[in-house]
């Protein structure tokens, strides 16, 4: 069963990596939560007299074609890009982790119907999966957060269900068969603790990925719409101007890079400190 014992948190510390995710995330986290007080500027506020500048203490980061402060763009564009990525790994966390945990439990034609759509829909890359989704769905936040969503539910389903195989034939699960327990409690009580450590490893690496995926579909123009803050669509506008302002999409594209790489180190030290089989 899961469990966050002393060992664990030991490994997770010593490994440089995962300490070095840590500040990236918690720096992250810092600029969502005191985005009105690090913002130097107001991130919609445009002025045309100081459009194109190049960085400069007045400001950091420079300036994009509207004059907006690029700084305060991307400390606010920490927030969307966050909701963005919890939001759509809830919604694979909430479509996968059942599928895989009931396919895993019961198997036969049900895990065989739940596996093969999930075949289906790994087959499609990533992107194009979600460019299809919100094709369907239409453009938008809101429909990127759900075509995000979608894409990552085969992993969990996948990952949940492998589990689910190994620990449905272990003792205790059949002494509390043996006991009367249902089903339904046996999964709850007894299967799904015994998947919590991937999921939370894979959770984690989902994360970083599903804000870089997000942050692609804006750049095409089919999630955040101007003048939004988001660091995909600030890299879309700013790409006309590469030659004579690359600031504007240096500094997002920096943001999206280090976010990223934040989470899936962070990921991996979460991935070496919960495996069981590390001893010290």
């Amino acid at each position: 069963m899961f469990a966050l014992d002393t060992q664990s948190i030991r490994r997770f510390a010593r490994n440089r990596s995962a300490m070095l995710g840590s500040l990236l995330i918690v720096s992250l986290l810092s600029a969502v939560v005191l985005a009105p007080v690090l913002a130097p500027y107001d991130p919609l506020d445009q002025s045309f007299p100081r459009q194109l500048q190049p960085p400069s203490w007045k400001f950091p980061l420079g300036t994009d074609e509207f004059g907006r402060d690029i700084l305060s763009r991307i400390i606010f564009g920490a927030r969307i890009a966050l909701g963005i990525g919890a939001l759509a790994v809830g919604i694979a966390v909430a479509l996968g982790v059942p599928l895989g945990l009931v396919a895993g439990y019961f198997r036969g034609p049900l895990d065989a119907a739940i596996m093969r759509t999930m075949d289906v829909l790994l087959a499609f890359p990533y992107l194009l999966l979600a460019l299809i989704v919100v094709t369907l769905l239409g453009f938008g936040l809101t429909n990127v957060m759900i075509a995000v969503g979608l894409v990552y539910v085969p992993q969990y389903s996948r990952i949940v269900r492998s589990v689910t195989l190994s620990v449905r034939e272990r003792l205790f699960v059949e002494a509390a068969h043996a006991m009367g327990g249902s089903n339904t409690r046996i999964m709850i009580r007894h299967v799904l603790p015994n998947c919590l450590a991937p999921i939370i490893v894979q959770t984690t690496l989902s994360l970083g990925w599903a804000i870089v995926n997000a942050a692609g579909l804006s750049f095409l123009g089919l999630g955040a719409q101007p003048p939004t803050p988001e660091w995909g669509a600030m890299l879309s506008s700013g790409r006309e101007y590469m030659r004579n302002a690359p600031w504007i999409t240096t500094f997002p594209g920096l943001a999206i890079l280090l976010t990223a790489l934040g989470f899936n180190l962070l990921g991996d030290g979460l991935r070496d400190a919960l495996d069981p089989r590390l001893k010290e």
